[in-house]
């Protein structure tokens, strides 16, 4: 593999762990990341944005956290200095192109029709294909001239959570347009840095839309820069489970739904008849673990009117709840920052119109937390409109990734990063091992119809547990039998804990898949 061209495109979490374990197989990869540090959205965050995941679940498998970082959930400075070592640690830096920007991407060599064609995935189930195929990159400097570069296999690790804002729409006349003051998105607040930030909020009436980690990140600082002289009002269009910690009654949560005990207790995409079997006969004790957790988070949540409409076990197979920051109940309190709850709202010249208020919500600066349209970042990397069509699926599918990294209708090109997971690094990291063995020659794919009926079956899984987010592709409910899956295909046991309790009762972490590929078989042909 030293005399391949692997290109990828991003040097955040993923991005780094990809080229990290390229490297250690002889490769040279290039990473070309738009912006001028690494990090990815980790770069640009507001000041008082913390982990989410606890920090034992949240780090690479073989490079541990420093000592002098004890906090349960580290600050964004903390994870990019961490970042900043791993790839300094393991030489990943000098393969890094700052402020590069790949603007377009074509596959040449082979026709679509023929590509589409193809009953194994690049005509040979290896990643290399046959050799009659490359890739082509458009590449923007800082300067915005435009080189193209060359790659035998490309690795997308963008991610989901940046890059295209997600701003909402209106009828003519009742957008942004209508106001007279700020409207901006997360993303340009986070690129400001912190104290320009706080100099634009200070002293101004702030409208955050949105309830989830990037808007409640917003309140938070906004909160602390005006207390209750000028609250900050959030406008929440759908209720989400935030939560304070991962402790209900003192009981730790993840023993609840994030072991093999309680992935027995939902049904898995492939399942046998006795699997079946047994999800369903368990599934009354799944409702009971999740009204269990629902019992002692909706309590702070009661008092404001936030208990969400869906299940606390839905909202984590989708993962869309968050960690609140510290004291937003206790803002909420004090009242420097306000809720107002509504589906719908539009501008006028005073502010924010919401749903059974006569007046506007005033405001001098209205800010999306409104998330980002993750699968617009993919497809416009193409310049196909055959790859165009069929790389993010339709809005009524999910994204059709084999094991949520290949394509099976995209040759010599992998997505690492994307979907959403109980830590997207400690999965990101695993999947980087999985890729660098089938670039290794470790393994074959299977043919396209096999990927394409797995693909299915993963769909099937998330429309019947994770509502209408079933696009998140979260593997968090199922992240053991998951890396189950990836361990069995690199040709690693993935049993990997001591003793039949400890398998069944403990959670999986990144420890558990440190030096996974020492002694590992190769999968044979």
């Amino acid at each position: 593999m030293e005399n391949k061209r692997v290109v990828i495109v991003g040097a955040g979490v993923s991005g780094l762990t990809v080229c990290k374990h390229l490297v250690e197989l002889g490769c040279r990869p290039t990473v070309f990341e738009a912006d001028t540090v690494l990090g990815g959205v980790w770069a640009r965050a507001p000041a008082c944005t913390e982990l989410q995941t606890p920090r034992p679940l949240y780090q690479y498998s073989d490079f541990p956290w420093p000592e002098n970082v004890t906090e349960v959930f580290p600050n964004h400075r903390q994870v990019v200095a961490y970042l900043d070592a791993y790839a300094r640690h393991f030489g990943v830096l000098g393969c890094i192109r700052f402020g590069h920007r790949v603007v377009g991407m074509e596959y040449h060599g082979v026709g679509e029709k023929d590509i589409a064609a193809w009953e194994e995935w690049a005509g040979n189930g290896q990643a290399f294909g046959s050799g009659a195929g490359e890739w082509r990159l458009s590449v923007a400097d800082a300067d915005g001239h435009v080189q193209t570069h060359k790659a035998d296999f490309v690795v997308l690790c963008m991610g989901r959570f940046s890059g295209v804002p997600n701003i909402p729409t209106f009828p003519e006349g009742k957008g942004p347009e209508a106001f007279d003051g700020q409207v901006i998105h997360s993303m340009d607040y986070a690129k400001m840095g912190t104290s320009k930030a706080k100099e634009m909020i200070r002293g101004k009436r702030v409208t955050v839309v949105g309830y989830l980690k990037s808007a409640l990140d917003i309140a938070a600082e906004c909160a602390e820069v005006n207390g209750t002289a000028h609250p900050c009002t959030m406008l929440v269009r759908t209720k989400h489970w935030i939560l304070p910690d991962y402790f209900a009654w003192g009981f730790h949560v993840s023993k609840l739904y994030l072991n093999r005990f309680a992935e027995l207790l939902i049904h898995k995409p492939g399942e046998g008849l006795l699997q079946s079997i047994l999800a369903t006969l368990l599934t009354p004790l799944r409702w009971a673990f999740s009204k269990f957790g629902e019992s002692y988070y909706s309590i702070p949540m009661k008092k404001h009117g936030m208990v969400p409409d869906h299940s606390l076990f839905e909202a984590l197979a989708a993962a869309t709840i968050a960690i609140t920051p510290k004291d937003h109940y206790k803002r909420l309190e004090e009242g420097s920052i306000v809720l107002k709850k509504s589906k719908t709202f539009s501008f006028s010249k005073e502010g924010v119109l919401v749903e059974g208020e006569p007046s506007p919500v005033k405001s001098d600066i209205v800010i999306f937390g409104t998330g980002f349209k993750g699968d617009d970042k993919i497809t416009d990397m193409f310049t196909s409109d055959y790859f165009q069509s069929v790389a993010v699926g339709s809005e009524s599918t999910t994204v059709p990734l084999y094991r949520e990294c290949i394509h099976p209708k995209i040759p010599q090109l992998a997505v690492i990063g994307y979907s959403e997971s109980i830590a997207n690094m400690y999965t990101s990291d695993i999947r980087a091992k999985w890729l660098a063995r089938f670039l290794d020659g470790g393994f074959r794919l299977p043919n396209v119809a096999a990927m394409q009926k797995d693909v299915l079956e993963w769909e099937k899984y998330m429309k019947r547990y994770s509502g209408r987010y079933f696009r998140r592709s979260s593997i968090l409910l199922v992240h053991t039998w998951y890396n189950d899956q990836l361990c069995r295909d690199m040709g690693c046991n993935p049993r990997r804990k001591k003793g039949f309790f400890s398998e069944l009762f403990e959670v999986y972490g990144p420890g558990d898949y440190a030096n996974l590929l020492s002694n590992s078989k190769p999968k044979e042909q």
